[in-house]
């Protein structure tokens, strides 16, 4: 089992910029891809950016332009930067790991965008 531990979230005012980052037990070098997902009250929990271990990267349509997703195998660690932050982007969210047809979850962040 893979654990994942969050980090990075808090309250931010819309425009602001917040950076998370996961840690994991392992070597993320052997992982087949590594994301972030989020949940919102009463809605369903959605991807946001997803990386592969080539490095190809997915955003969701809501976050294109504005958040990135990397990941240094060398601190078995991926990052969420996040920018021109929303109202609507506030959710807590989840590190995914993808390792033998497995997906292992981290307990979450929670990020809020309020004025």
């Amino acid at each position: 089992q893979v654990q994942l531990v969050e980090s990075g979230g808090g309250l931010v005012q819309p425009g602001g910029s917040l950076r998370l980052s996961c840690t994991a037990s392992g070597s993320i070098f052997s992982f087949n891809a590594m994301g972030w997902y989020r949940q919102a009250p009463g809605k369903q929990r959605e991807l946001v950016a997803r990386i592969s271990n080539f490095g190809t990267t997915n955003y969701a349509d809501s976050v294109k332009g504005r958040f990135t997703i990397s990941r240094v195998n060398a601190k078995n660690t991926i990052y969420l930067q996040m920018n021109s932050l929303k109202p609507e982007d506030t959710a807590r969210y989840y590190c995914n790991a993808l390792f033998q047809g497995l997906n292992s979850w981290g307990q979450g962040t929670q990020v809020t965008v309020s004025s």
